[in-house]
């Protein structure tokens, strides 16, 4: 059995995120997803781990949104 690739293209990762892969782009332009630029034509690669550092941030910064905005149930104007 092959190990996973320590690399991915940003095309995989939008694939893991299900996002596009311009999304995928945006975020390694805006620093908010740590990859390196490799080879002649300056392919894009994003490390296994750094995804998952992502992923890890995104769980936590939204624990934080619903800690600060907590979820109310609107009132359905019924009147029994």
């Amino acid at each position: 059995m092959a190990a996973e690739p320590r690399f991915l293209t940003l095309a995989d990762v939008a694939e893991v995120l299900n996002i596009s892969a311009s999304q995928v782009y945006a975020l390694v332009r805006n620093q908010e997803l740590r990859a390196i630029k490799i080879g002649g034509r300056g392919q894009w690669r994003v490390e296994r781990d750094q995804l998952e550092d992502y992923i890890e941030r995104m769980y936590q910064q939204t624990s934080d949104f619903i800690a600060k905005h907590p979820f109310v149930e609107a009132e359905d104007g019924s009147s029994d």
